[in-house]
């Protein structure tokens, strides 16, 4: 018998996300705080419910894509929550980005009803999202992984099993210093490249073949040298990212000098009023610091 799923949350990754699961072949029950996502699934034939635990009651598998851990908390124990709507072999997959701890908490709470929980964050933005060709990391058990793995290669391409609950927030945390790290190191070359002189495109070019070469380079500064500032990936959640990378390493006792640094500086971003732009703009600080704003188009 085809897995009845749910999903919770069609936001700019949730809802592409969503729409890759009924292209795949699955009848979707969905619910969003905002209706109009709603309406365009249910268009495409997905079932309306109106609460978390009208989702949970009637699916096998239910994902959520939500923006914190607190929203997360809500939706899964607080009142109409999926806890309210359990039943024994009911699978939870969070996709939201959380802290560990957070996760670990809400799995607990869940098994006491017959609720499985993984945590399984994704990276690669919205892009992937819609392309299905996200990189996802799973937390929690072998079973429950076994059962809704299919289910995950309609939204993902590299699917990993971590270990136990919160181990996908932890690799997603791990994630986030490395994008962070990339996201300004960019910035800091293509300023640097400017004002000492030099064609930003051209450095971009002469350096994406070879030790420099990442993800980041070969999809962002094109955008940027357009003009285009856009998410992608909002710089807010890059900011809340950072901050479960920094609270985590101070629960472990690991010194982030680094990924510190990069939290004030996404901070910072959001105080100067860029808080909804794609985290690649995080080059915007930089103009400010350097005092030289990125040429557009060559200009």
């Amino acid at each position: 018998m085809a897995l009845t799923l749910g999903y919770i949350g069609l936001g700019l990754m949730g809802k592409p996300m969503a729409c890759n699961l009924m292209k795949a072949g699955y009848q979707l029950v969905v619910h969003n705080r905002s209706r109009a996502s709603v309406n365009e699934l249910v268009a495409e034939g997905a079932v309306e419910a109106f609460s978390p635990a009208e989702v949970a009651h009637n699916v096998d598998v239910v994902f959520t894509n939500l923006p914190d851990s607190p929203d997360v908390e809500l939706v899964a124990l607080g009142k109409d929550g999926i806890i309210e709507g359990a039943h024994e072999g009911l699978v939870f997959v969070d996709n939201s980005t959380i802290k560990p701890a957070t996760t670990r908490m809400i799995g607990e709470r869940l098994a006491t009803k017959g609720i499985e929980m993984l945590d399984a964050p994704v990276s690669g933005g919205d892009v992937g999202a819609i392309n299905g060709t996200l990189s996802i990391m799973v937390g929690g058990s072998r079973h429950a992984f076994e059962k809704v793995y299919p289910l995950l290669t309609a939204i993902g391409k590299t699917i990993t099993h971590v270990g136990g609950l919160g181990d996908g927030q932890i690799a997603k945390a791990a994630n986030q210093i490395m994008v962070a790290a990339q996201m300004v190191a960019l910035g800091e070359l293509l300023i640097l490249a400017q004002k000492a002189g030099a064609d930003p495109e051209k450095v971009v070019h002469a350096i994406r073949g070879g030790a420099a070469g990442c993800w980041t380079l070969d999809n962002k500064p094109q955008r940027l040298f357009s003009g285009n500032r856009e998410p992608g990936f909002k710089a807010y959640m890059q900011a809340k990212d950072l901050g479960i990378v920094v609270d985590t390493a101070r629960d472990y006792g690991v010194p982030l000098p680094s990924a510190g640094v990069h939290a004030q500086l996404f901070n910072a971003m959001l105080e100067m009023g860029m808080r909804d732009l794609d985290n690649s703009a995080i080059v915007g600080v930089i103009e400010k610091l350097a005092g030289e704003d990125l040429k557009v188009g060559g200009k």
